[in-house]
């Protein structure tokens, strides 16, 4: 077995000269990258080795623990080392972006304001007028892959808030990369996968929800749909997919 197959950890040695990494972990199964990280020390090989998370639902560790009972390890590479912290979170932003599909949660650290986006949509990011909230708002922040078929069923599920104060939002909002790209009115807020038990698992329910609603009706698009968030609530690096405006 090859030095490269059998290393699990680094010397300590080496660690100075590594600094902050990014990497990433790939499915031997089919040469797929599946999530990308960044780190100091040994974390790509306590990551690999499904050892860092110990959420049932987190998708990553399922996909870890399905290489690891086929018999096979997770390969991984470490795509660029030797940065301070700052410049490991660009590069990251910069993989999550460039790799569709992976397992990563959230966006690279502040892919919202300045990830992948085609010039136009730029023109029209920095041209559009901040939204002003005459509405109880729920912001909902929704992952380009997964708006490929219907924003609606983007927006909609699933998301870990509380339905009590969800329940009390006037408009849903969808956002991404900060505009406003669309607008709907949720007529009852409940648990995901609460009408189809076959679209969830069962650790999902109870701790995540989804609405049943419409599009808003006219008036509201045209207040809120192609405006961007104000800068306030943009917190530069917010993972959090859910904001309220009240």
């Amino acid at each position: 077995m090859s030095t490269a197959q059998s290393l699990s950890s680094f010397p300590a040695e080496v660690h100075q000269s590594l600094q902050h990494y990014v990497y990433r972990l790939i499915d031997p199964r089919n040469g797929a990258t599946f999530y990308v990280g960044k780190g100091q020390g040994n974390r790509v090989f306590s990551h690999a080795d499904g050892d860092i998370d110990h959420d049932a639902d987190d998708e990553k560790l399922e996909q870890i623990r399905g290489i690891i009972n086929s018999g096979l390890a997770v390969q991984h590479i470490i795509h660029r080392h030797g940065m301070d912290e700052a410049t490991a979170f660009a590069v990251e932003a910069a993989l999550i972006d460039a790799y569709p599909g992976l397992t990563n949660k959230v966006g690279g650290h502040g892919n919202e304001e300045h990830g992948s986006m085609h010039a136009v949509d730029i023109m029209r990011r920095y041209a559009a007028k901040e939204a002003e909230f005459d509405h109880r708002a729920l912001l909902i922040t929704v992952n380009q892959s997964e708006r490929s078929h219907s924003l609606y069923e983007a927006t909609r599920k699933s998301w870990v808030l509380s339905p009590r104060r969800a329940n009390e939002a006037e408009v849903v909002l969808s956002v991404v990369r900060g505009m406003i790209i669309g607008a709907f009115v949720a007529d009852e807020w409940r648990e995901a996968g609460a009408a189809n038990s076959e679209t969830y698992s069962a650790p999902a329910r109870g701790k995540r929800f989804e609405f049943v609603g419409k599009e808003a009706g006219s008036e509201l698009k045209a207040h809120y749909v192609g405006k961007k968030v104000p800068s306030s609530m943009r917190k530069l690096g917010a993972s959090n997919p859910i904001r309220y405006t009240w």
